[in-house]
């Protein structure tokens, strides 16, 4: 089992159903991705660069998507499930597990990292 297999076994239920669905979508979109960690946390790593990490904090569920950038560049899709505007600023994504991110926005975050990952000049402001 890699990392992000045993972050999602020491979820209680709710929350692993919320966060293993980020990476499901991740997944489909890119199934080449592997496990391992990035800056403590269990990653989805695309060519050997940390993708996303989805992380369960005390206040709500963060999406790391290792760049400062991304969350600025799909800031007008970072919708929940129920089209309301998601909590974000530069390098996190919050939301809570009772208004989970919809898959349009989660595609949206992964493309927009696997384009840095496969562009670096993007990252450069």
């Amino acid at each position: 089992m890699g990392t992000v297999d045993d972050y999602l076994e020491s979820l209680d239920s709710d929350d692993r159903a919320v966060v293993s669905h980020v990476f499901d979508v991740v997944r489909e979109l890119h199934p080449d991705v592997t496990q391992g960690k990035s800056y403590g946390m269990p990653a989805l790593l695309y060519r050997d660069k940390a993708l996303i990490a989805v992380m369960r904090t005390k206040k709500h569920i963060g999406v790391y998507p290792f760049s400062g950038r991304v969350p600025e560049v799909v800031a007008d899709s970072l919708t929940g499930a129920d089209r309301e505007p998601l909590d974000f600023d530069k390098g996190t994504i919050r939301f809570q597990p009772d208004k989970p991110l919809s898959d349009d926005t989660i595609r949206a975050i992964v493309s927009a990292r696997v384009a840095e990952i496969e562009d670096p000049s993007l990252r450069k402001r």
